[in-house]
């Protein structure tokens, strides 16, 4: 019986472990929301950033957000953020990836921008992988965690 102990223990940790990395979402689906939120936005803009604010364009952690040309959030499932100026916020290192995202952001194209944010929920900054692109007068993107 007690052989069989250790090895049942390692597999339930497993399963655990296998169920913990599904609550957060991927590169390949934090890409795929991009892409998704770049054709909502072409086809109703004030639509989608109304649905991004509503929180209903979400995904466990994975959700879009936009900033105007005037450099503040236009869109964001948080009300807190959508009172920040994107363009200039830093992350708790001190890093203006604000000022990097619009740098880097060109229509049409999809560039990445590495800062430090926290989970949704949480107050601990963890490193963040944003897609980001432009679409008309938003910079848009959207953010992985590793």
């Amino acid at each position: 019986m007690r052989r069989y102990a250790m090895p049942f223990a390692l597999s339930a940790m497993l399963v655990a472990g296998t169920a913990f990395a599904a609550d957060f979402g991927t590169a390949d689906e934090a890409k795929a929301m991009l892409d998704s939120t770049v054709t909502a936005m072409k086809a109703d803009t004030a639509g989608t950033i109304a649905k991004i604010n509503a929180g209903e364009i979400k995904d466990r952690d994975l959700y879009p957000y936009c900033g105007g040309p005037d450099g503040m959030v236009s869109a964001h499932p948080s009300e807190k953020v959508r009172a920040m100026s994107l363009k200039e916020l830093k992350d708790k290192t001190g890093k203006p990836f604000g000022e990097e995202i619009y740098a880097n952001a060109k229509e049409g194209a999809v560039s990445e921008v590495a800062y430090m944010w926290p989970r949704p929920g949480e107050t601990e900054p963890v490193e963040k992988i944003a897609y980001i692109t432009k679409i008309g007068d938003n910079i848009c993107g959207v953010g992985y965690y590793k």
